[in-house]
């Protein structure tokens, strides 16, 4: 099921539970307070004092889950999902208040000997079917916390669930009193006050949990288990250096993981992009559906070669370089490359910026003792070379070179064969490309070596070429 689907059908269900929830909780408040006034029993009233708590707890979860599926704005970035968090805090303050009312009402019973029990079967039925609705929407709210994450409906099942042991230690303290009072038992008219102690004692510590976890996601702080796993899937995406930054942060049934990954500097943007790809699903695999921010910081890697780092100098510099050489000279290593300026450079702007290039490389390359550069004006602007007719007057020029590009080539026992030659003319040069076919298990110095070789010879023979292309194919490859 998409997204998309999903979302309209965690709102709907998780309001409806609330809905149901607060509807309850009412009904038990109002029903609890009648049946502890009419026996005057202090568990049956602090029972009810519980369900008005238990009744703002519901009416604000359904309030936190409303707001909390909305998505985000420009004042909420990351989502309004924490409003959960924050009601499940604020439920387990009401709880924690209701327990210290009812201890001190309790006390208050047991060394005044305030109030009197009134036998009635009103306040049997009235807890009785107070258990039986807390059990019922303990498992609804419990079912849909589960399914759609929510911290809100997973504090009021926890809430509604404990409000069964205090309902049946109230009925038990309720039913010992009125034996005490009928049997002539004078200490069992405390069991109601002391019945009602015991279920907040346990009811605080519950509640302590409750507010350590609501507290602990307010604050971000995050599972270490689940961040440890999520390092380790991500360490194992075959690429990553290092994670030098990982943070993972919860609201409400929301994930959000912020990851800075080291990568090696020689990567191009595509195989950077395509390894944020595969570690954006290597932690979604630890956390489903979990929102992820990958920041990627260049580095150097173990396994680079002097090329490598030479390489990487230029792409800082944002300039291509090709034919770069590595000599070493009476045991000192010298480099000799071509390095690409836009055509439209002064020469002293371009001298000023490969000088200050080779004194980059030779910080990054300390093993390096001088470095040569040759500089080449990048083509600014756009040719439109013009095709060389066969036909009519200009049909021996485009003939000859032809002619004179085939005999140069059948010099090369490697060479196969050229075709696809096309002739061309811009202003007063003429320019020439074409394909040329070599052996499969050729290397490509020696490819280099053929290519550069063919298109010297040919210019020395036709001086007026003054570009050659050749693009190589292997055998396999030619189909003509």
């Amino acid at each position: 099921m998409s997204a998309s689907t999903l979302l309209p059908e965690m709102t709907a269900a998780k309001r409806r539970v609330a809905m149901h929830s607060m509807l309850a909780a009412a009904a038990m408040t109002a029903l609890k307070l009648a049946a502890g006034l009419l026996s005057g029993s202090l568990g049956v009233l602090s029972d009810g004092a519980h369900s008005g708590l238990d009744l703002i707890g519901s009416a604000l979860t359904f309030f936190s889950v409303r707001v909390s599926d909305k998505p985000a704005d420009e004042d909420h970035t990351y989502g309004h999902a924490k409003f959960e968090n924050l009601s499940a805090f604020v439920e387990a303050g009401l709880m924690a208040i209701s327990c210290a009312w009812i201890i001190w009402e309790a006390m208050q019973r047991i060394f005044h000997h305030d109030g009197v029990v009134h036998f009635s079967i009103w306040p049997v039925l009235v807890l009785v079917t107070s258990i039986v609705v807390d059990y019922w929407r303990s498992r609804q709210l419990r079912a849909v916390a589960l399914q759609y994450n929510s911290t809100a409906l997973a504090a009021d099942a926890f809430h509604f669930a404990s409000d069964i042991w205090s309902t049946l230690a109230v009925l038990a303290g309720l039913i010992l009193s009125w034996i005490g009072s009928l049997a002539g038992i004078g200490w069992l008219s405390y069991a109601d006050p002391v019945a009602a102690i015991l279920v907040s004692l346990m009811i605080l510590r519950l509640t302590w949990k409750l507010t350590r976890e609501t507290s602990a996601v307010l604050l971000d702080a995050a599972p270490a288990e689940t961040r440890q796993k999520i390092l380790r899937a991500v360490k194992a995406v075959d690429g990553v250096l290092a994670i030098e930054q990982a943070r993972v942060r919860r609201a409400g049934s929301s994930t959000f993981a912020d990851l800075t990954l080291a990568l090696p500097r020689s990567f191009t943007f595509e195989h950077t992009g395509e390894l944020v790809r595969a570690a954006t699903e290597a932690v979604q695999r630890v956390v489903p559906e979990v929102d992820v921010v990958i920041h990627t910081v260049p580095r150097e890697s173990s396994t680079e070669s002097i090329f490598d780092r030479i390489r990487a100098v230029a792409a800082r510099n944002n300039v291509a370089v090709h034919e770069v050489s590595v000599q070493s000279i009476r045991g000192k290593l010298r480099v000799e490359q071509h390095v690409e300026l836009n055509e439209s450079l002064t020469l002293a702007a371009a001298h000023t910026f490969v000088t200050a290039m080779e004194k980059e490389i030779l910080r990054d390359v300390p093993e390096l003792d001088d470095v040569i550069t040759h500089i080449e004006s990048e083509p600014a602007t756009i040719e439109r070379p013009q095709p060389i007719s066969k036909q009519g007057e200009q049909e021996s020029e485009a003939v000859i070179v032809e002619r004179s590009l085939r005999t140069v080539a059948a010099n090369f026992p490697e060479i196969i064969d050229v075709h696809e030659i096309l002739v061309g003319r811009s202003a007063e040069h003429i320019q020439i490309s074409c394909h040329c076919t070599l052996p499969d298990a050729l290397t490509m110095r020696r490819v280099h070596e053929i290519i550069t070789n063919l298109e010297d010879r040919l210019k020395l023979q036709c001086p007026e070429v003054s570009k050659v292309l050749i693009h190589p194919e292997p055998e396999t490859d030619n189909h003509r």
